[in-house]
């Protein structure tokens, strides 16, 4: 249990830019580290229900209420995947030969690909939550929007540990084995994800069913693209995987 505590907070540091209140970091604890990526999403969703939830209850103009949700998950996680994504928008829509794809992809330079890419997103996503209608602020209105991350993070910790890294990945070095056992903690909070909005709050509840689907089309497009997986991809599928979750979200009622 030790190694599960200094193991989410682990994730904390890396993958938040909320202040870790336990920044300490322990090698034995690595392999455990990916498997609370869905706990880390929970903690994004459940901070995103809570804007949405404040938001409404204050009555906020609906531009800037659309802006906050828009932008709040690339906030609470300090553009991390965001970052990805660009690499992978880069890489992939230049249409050049794989060596050439993946020497862009390592370029900490951003090109015209990424800037139109971000610029589209952040557009659809700003869109999607200004169409948003009179908001319902109860609990099962909300738990889809907060369960979207735990979805696609979930996904993540499995498509890094299970799918063959690219060689420059960090995950090249990974402990595969030993991070394979750690996955039940995924794949069951992946179910509970999916599978309990839609009971609870109907068609409207399919939002983290759809972040996850479209979560492993991008993945696998980035993964046949760019011959291997890693870190950049698995943000470029996760950013694009909750952009649909979030328009179901706003538009499936």
């Amino acid at each position: 249990m030790k190694l599960w505590f200094y193991a989410f907070f682990m994730a904390w540091g890396m993958f938040l830019s909320v202040p870790c209140p336990f920044p300490k970091w322990d090698e034995k604890a690595r392999g455990r580290m990916l498997a609370c990526l869905p706990l880390i999403g929970l903690i994004i969703g459940a901070l995103w229900a809570f804007a949405a939830f404040l938001l409404g209850k204050l009555a906020c103009p609906k531009p800037i209420g659309a802006f906050v949700l828009a932008m709040l998950p690339f906030l609470l996680t300090g553009f991390l995947h965001l970052d990805g994504y660009s690499d992978v928008c880069d890489a992939i829509l230049s249409r050049r030969d794989l060596e050439t794809r993946q020497r862009i992809l390592k370029d900490p330079h951003i090109g015209a690909f990424g800037v139109i890419a971000i610029a589209l997103l952040l557009i659809a996503q700003f869109a999607l939550f200004l169409s948003v209608q009179a908001p319902e602020l109860s609990f099962r209105a909300l738990l889809p929007l907060a369960l979207i991350p735990v979805a696609t993070r979930a996904l993540a910790a499995m498509a890094v540990t299970l799918l063959r890294p690219m060689k420059t990945s960090q995950y090249a070095r990974m402990d595969k084995g030993n991070a394979k056992k750690h996955l039940v903690l995924p794949a069951l909070m992946l179910i509970v994800s999916v599978v309990l909005p839609p009971i609870l709050s109907g068609f409207h509840g399919l939002a983290p069913l759809a972040a996850a689907v479209f979560y492993c089309l991008f993945v696998l497009r980035g993964y046949r693209n760019l011959d291997g997986m890693n870190g950049d991809i698995s943000g470029y599928a996760l950013t694009l995987g909750e952009l649909f979750g979030i328009a179901v979200f706003v538009l499936v009622k």
